[in-house]
């Protein structure tokens, strides 16, 4: 299929890649100055000259959310966009993360005397990318919002918990990855149903927050000021009583997507099996390039499965384009995942919601220039 692949398990593709909609382009007119100062730092990791920059921007005037957001937030967008490009490895964009990361601590924050309201922030179980959400809680923060941020990847059953034990006026869940949304589907449902209202953002709920309305969220936010601005707009919505969120996807009676999800390991070992039959010329690939290869056929597969618990074929074909771009970046004809898509969909014959969603990925493919 493909000699040079999208990234691996530990680089799935996701918003620190492509350019996270982690905060909108205004405020204040040093902001860019400032956020290609902490690029070039940050570009040859070095992690002293970009408290530098931070020190230094806010000895200039830039107040902290505006450092947080339109620099280092900035700056992670491009990170993303240099790394899809194949102008940036994944030792530089995970070293690039690193550093943004500490420089979020260096902020000052001031205690107020009083909390305007409790707030968890925390990533769906399975997501690694936590920037995004800890820009949010930073920003909480900086707005007199008692914030608890639990990370990345926080199981279902232990956000819960968490939330019994200490509180919350609502929960911001974020998600970069659209395979998180089932997962995140669950942890929705299960923060709503103890009576607590749940806001979710990040790229994995659409660019309109359509996945954030089909799955039942009482609140949506494209990126970390509209989230604040929101909250402190008044109480988020009661949370619908849970007989009301039964039917919120009806499509999934068919049993496609668990059927899918059960297959997905043989899918793509049988997918993988097949290409090295009809093309003699994986013969001759390395071992890393056949590694890369499976995690292809496991990334499209993730992707279709995810497809498939929404419905809506525009999360598949996204998907392809975005990898599409990654490896021509790279030197690969975007043409070499059409392939695994044939031989995908001769698996699942069987399958009408999942044929037409190939048949959507092999159209987009094949209208790339």
């Amino acid at each position: 299929m493909t000699n040079a692949a999208a990234p691996g398990l530990d680089d799935e593709p996701g918003p620190h890649r492509i350019g996270a909609r982690l905060a909108p382009a205004f405020g204040h007119e040093q902001a860019g100055e400032w956020a290609d100062k902490l690029f070039a730092a940050v570009r040859t990791a070095d992690e002293y000259s970009a408290l530098d920059v931070v020190t230094g921007a806010l000895g200039a005037g830039l107040d902290a959310e505006t450092i947080l957001l339109e620099v280092i937030g900035a700056v992670q967008h491009k990170v993303g966009i240099e790394w899809a490009a194949d102008r940036m490895s994944v030792a530089d964009e995970h070293a690039a993360t690193a550093i943004n990361d500490r420089v979020i601590a260096a902020l000052p924050v001031q205690r107020p005397g009083t909390f305007l309201g409790k707030v968890t922030v925390a990533c769906v179980d399975k997501e690694w990318h936590a920037l995004p959400a800890r820009l949010l809680a930073e920003t909480l923060r900086l707005r007199g919002w008692q914030v608890a941020y639990l990370g990345a990847q926080v199981p279902t059953a232990h956000l819960i918990s968490h939330i019994h034990r200490t509180g919350a006026d609502a929960v911001c869940l974020s998600a970069a990855l659209s395979t998180r949304l089932p997962l995140a589907h669950a942890a929705i449902t299960a923060v709503q149903a103890i009576g607590t209202p749940v806001m979710v953002g990040g790229l994995a709920f659409g660019a309109d927050g359509r996945y954030a309305r089909r799955l039942g969220a009482d609140a949506w936010a494209p990126e970390a000021r509209a989230a604040a601005d929101r909250l402190a707009a008044g109480p988020l919505p009661e949370p619908r009583p849970p007989h009301q969120m039964a039917d919120d996807l009806p499509h999934l009676a068919d049993q496609e997507y668990i059927l899918v999800t059960q297959s997905s390991r043989t899918l793509v070992r049988a997918t993988v099996q097949r290409l090295r039959e009809r093309f003699p010329a994986m013969a001759h690939y390395d071992d890393d390039q056949r590694e890369r290869t499976a995690e292809d056929i496991a990334h499209i597969v993730d992707f279709l499965t995810a497809a498939l618990y929404v419905d809506d074929p525009d999360l598949f074909t996204g998907f392809l384009a975005w990898t599409a771009g990654v490896l021509t970046a790279r030197g690969v004809p975007d043409r070499s995942l059409l392939p695994g898509l044939d031989l995908l969909e001769e698996q699942l014959r069987d399958f009408p919601r999942a044929r037409r969603l190939l048949d959507a990925g092999r159209t987009a493919l094949t209208a790339r220039p």
